[in-house]
């Protein structure tokens, strides 16, 4: 401990026995929590860091992997199911377009399009898209009458696969072959006409108008997807064409919005700096208004349940000697009923009168704890007040989770990006010298192992390597952990800064000089390993419950009741588990940036130290929600209703200042002024929620570990001393 109290760096926060003479006394001051000199504050969770540091390390190796064999710009380029660029490739040069089998299941299959940026459907170049929408799933129909009468020249099917051999002579014969053809996708079971867009066949009513769909389909014909099954021409006439208008006009819908959006931006970034301001604002005032806010809440909580308990008297009082209110409840769909009868009446004011009852009782019963948290928000108002980089710095750990989410959508965009070519051996049955038919093969060695063989290595898929799912896997769970990890540097940070205003015995002069960059400091150089392990814990109940998600949305359909009970339950009891672990690794980060010891030791003295003070901590919690909630309110309310009323030019001495643009939809900027500010006093009043839990953390503290003498004089403002009943057995000075 330095001179007049203040706190360096390497030290715990609170006041030790460091052979410092006392202003107040002669006595040394003594904190028993306190394990040796400055330097003593040595690293924590050694052993979490270097995991964690080897954790970032493979994911580097992950990163190199998935850059070595992946192709971000086979999403650009048109790349057919066998990896083929189309147009580009020796084998489709002629082919410049990628033509979809079935587009239905690229939305019937989220999941797989999404892991692996790839639709799953069979996907071949063709040296022209379709100029017509044809269904050759309904030349079941003609097969079954006259088979000589299908139109096999309007088939388009998968490389060196001839329908018409196939069905004639080959392993598709019949008509259980013709269908076996489209479930197997070796031809498309439908497809409409088609516009080359971006080297891709699109649906022509996506590109040109709503209106072309009306003629892409015949009357009576039937469509059949694997996706969706069958269904008539008709109904995919209404499907799509409605698809289309959606479409068409979400997109002179998104040009129109942008529009708006560029010439009024200037006025959006003004909106978005009041809402800095008032919330700064609201902050700075919380330390005059929270107590007139919170009692005038709490009377009016009792006003109110003592009018609503006056009226229901007088209801039940007017409807004496009516005919029929007397009558005994029964049930009946006329709600109105109901209030024709005293016992409705009296059931409402027996309720009114137990919740005022219970209300009135647990205010006097809290009062002490309730000035307690008014006087700790005060204090909190006042720390920010005294150390405004505070309000800065989420900024900070913001844009590191911004760079965080980069990195792992890179590595996961090449890793989805990685397909191979799949070949297998496919050979005669009494061919003996190559391998098992079916069994993977290598085409660049299988001629040179196999010379005197008939069999041959042929192409099966284009598909991802097994191993690449459990570097996606590996690589979100890197998402989690770092995310995490850059949100419990942040209230690491900012506890360090605030405990440090708490121990300051004389405020402002023995706060030490920028603590915010101090505290960061002791958390990078001594706490890495901390802030690691309770991000980890964090990190593994989310992956587990990621792969509940994917398990439930695997066996959506399939699952039964009790299957579907256990996860359900699961789910329930890993989001509760995620919420308890957030609460308390909040605190036990607060008690490391206090006394620097590691995390699970301040886990467990902060549960137990909030154990110890429950009603405090849940009069403080829901007394800080209840005060955001109303500052984020007013200034969430305060800024779009000025905005509404700046751009419909109802404030018009503000539209001679600045002259309102003209716009397609004045409700754009306003909106998203709106949503905007939202965000941003969520950002300031997290800095605030912080303030008051650090306080309120370090106050518990002050009162278990101090008794008011020189040796262990009480930290806390005089308000609380006198609220709780301490003093300092000599004379305090203090504002």
């Amino acid at each position: 401990m330095g001179k007049k109290g203040k706190v360096e760096d390497g030290e715990p926060l609170t006041p030790r026995e460091d052979g410092e003479k006392s202003k107040y006394g002669n006595a040394k001051k003594y904190d028993p929590t306190f394990k040796g000199p400055i330097s003593n504050r040595g690293c924590t969770d050694v052993i979490c860091c270097i995991l964690f540091l080897a954790f970032i390390g493979g994911m580097g190796v992950v990163g190199y992997f998935a850059y070595r064999d992946g192709d971000p710009l086979s999403l650009v380029y048109p790349t057919d199911s066998r990896g083929q660029i189309c147009g580009v490739s020796t084998a489709v040069k002629d082919k410049p377009y990628l033509m979809f089998f079935d587009l239905l299941t690229c939305l019937s299959s989220p999941y797989t399009t999404l892991l692996e940026f790839k639709c799953p459907t069979t996907q071949i170049c063709v040296s022209a898209c379709p100029s017509e929408t044809y269904a050759p799933y309904s030349q079941l129909v003609v097969a079954t009458v006259l088979p000589a009468l299908i139109e096999w020249d309007k088939f388009i099917c998968d490389y060196d696969f001839d329908p018409e051999t196939e069905y004639t002579t080959g392993s598709y014969q019949g008509n259980d072959g013709l269908a076996a053809m489209f479930n197997d996708e070796k031809c498309a079971s439908y497809y409409l006409k088609s516009t080359p867009y971006a080297d891709r066949c699109v649906p022509s009513f996506l590109v040109d108008s709503a209106s072309t769909v009306a003629s892409a389909f015949s009357d009576n014909e039937t469509i059949q997807s694997s996706a969706s099954g069958s269904f008539n021409s008709s109904t995919a006439y209404d499907l799509f064409s409605d698809a289309a208008s959606l479409l068409l006009t979400f997109s002179s819908l998104v040009e129109i919005l942008f529009e708006d959006v560029i010439n009024s931006w200037y006025l959006i970034v003004g909106g978005l700096g009041i809402g800095m301001l008032l919330s700064l604002l609201f902050i700075i005032v919380m330390r005059w208004l929270a107590g007139i806010i919170t009692w005038l809440t709490l009377l009016g909580l009792h006003v109110l349940l003592g009018l609503g308990l006056y009226c229901c008297w007088q209801q039940y009082t007017s409807l004496e000697g009516v005919d029929g209110a007397d009558a005994a409840l029964t049930f009946t769909t006329n709600l109105s009923s109901y209030l024709r009868l005293q016992t409705t009446w009296l059931v409402f004011g027996i309720i009114l009168a137990v919740l005022l009852v219970i209300l009135l009782l647990t205010t006097l019963c809290l009062f002490n704890r309730i000035r307690v948290a008014i006087a700790l928000i005060k204090e909190a108002s006042r720390a920010v007040g005294k150390i405004m980089s505070t309000l800065l710095w989420p900024i900070f750990p913001y844009l590191l989770q911004a760079g965080i989410f980069t990195v792992w959508s890179t590595i996961a965009v090449f890793l989805a990006t990685s397909h191979q070519a799949m070949y297998t051996v496919s050979m005669d049955d009494d061919d003996t010298v190559a391998p098992a038919n079916n069994d993977s093969c290598d085409i660049a060695t299988f001629s040179t192992l196999y010379p005197n063989t008939t069999a041959l290595c042929s192409f099966q898929s284009y598909a991802l390597a097994d191993y690449v799912l459990y570097l996606q896997i590996y690589n979100l769970f890197g998402l989690f952990w770092l995310v995490n990890f850059a949100i419990a540097l942040g209230q690491v940070t900012l506890a360090g800064a605030f405990a440090s205003y708490y121990w300051a015995f004389t405020k402002p002069q023995d706060i030490p000089a920028f603590p915010l960059f101090k505290s960061f400091y002791r958390a990078i150089r001594y706490h890495l390993g901390s802030i690691a392990f309770g991000s980890l814990i964090i990190a593994i109940i989310q992956i587990i419950r990621t792969m509940l998600e994917y398990t439930e949305a695997k066996l959506k359909g399939k699952e039964n009741q009790v299957v579907k009970y256990i996860l359900k339950c699961l789910k329930c009891c890993f989001w509760c588990l995620e919420k308890f672990m957030r609460f308390l690794n909040k605190n036990a980060y607060i008690l490391i940036a206090v006394y620097g010891e590691n995390f699970c030791t301040s886990a467990k003295n902060a549960f137990f130290l909030l154990m110890r003070n429950i009603l405090r901590v849940a009069v403080i919690n829901k007394l800080t929600d209840f005060l955001i909630f109303l500052g984020e309110l007013f200034v969430v309310g305060v800024v779009g209703v000025t905005s509404f009323f700046y751009f419909t030019n109802s404030i018009t001495w503000a539209s001679d200042l600045i002259t309102v643009p003209t716009l397609n939809y004045y409700w754009i900027p306003i909106i998203i002024i709106t949503v905007g500010t939202y965000f941003v006093a969520k950002c300031f009043f997290s800095v605030y929620d912080m303030a008051v839990d650090t306080l309120f953390l370090c106050f518990l503290e002050d009162l278990e570990r101090h008794d008011g003498s020189p040796e262990k004089p009480f930290y806390m403002s005089k308000e609380l001393m006198g609220i709780v009943g301490k003093k300092n057995n000599f004379k305090d000075d203090r504002d």
